[in-house]
């Protein structure tokens, strides 16, 4: 893994995380709901912290994904246990399996019956496309 790291370049991984980073929180603009993190500068390229609306559970939501897609997503530590799950988009990871978890995510919003818009996996899309 050392090896991939220096093969890489660490200011490539890094740019790799911040650009997976503005992905996710694309799609969870586009889906309607909010990340944890308000401000955008201020927020963590290894993972995105997802607000459930209220009255929806996010540990529900997170074993419906994995139950279905055999996809595990974080969990909210803490206060925010149950009110956020988290997407990860760090380590030995591009933009393809970026948007595989993405879909995940927005299929399982709509299996769980979460309010949400269609179309966050677009706004991914377009900006991974779009963005080198």
């Amino acid at each position: 893994a050392l090896t991939m790291l220096h093969d890489e370049g660490m200011a490539n991984v890094f740019a790799r995380h911040r650009r997976l980073a503005r992905a996710t929180q694309l799609a969870v603009e586009g889906w309607g709901l909010e990340n944890l993190c308000v401000n955008t500068d201020e927020c963590s390229n290894s993972t995105t912290a997802v607000l459930m609306p209220d009255g929806h559970d996010a540990d529900a939501l997170r074993n419906i994904i994995l139950d279905r897609f055999n996809m595990s997503l974080g969990m909210g530590l803490g206060k925010v246990q149950g009110t956020v799950f988290r997407i990860g988009h760090i380590g030995d990871f591009n933009e393809l399996m970026m948007l595989g978890t993405l879909s995940g995510v927005e299929m399982g919003l709509s299996i769980a019956g979460v309010p949400h818009n269609k179309g966050g996996v677009n706004a991914a899309m377009e900006f991974l496309a779009s963005t080198k």
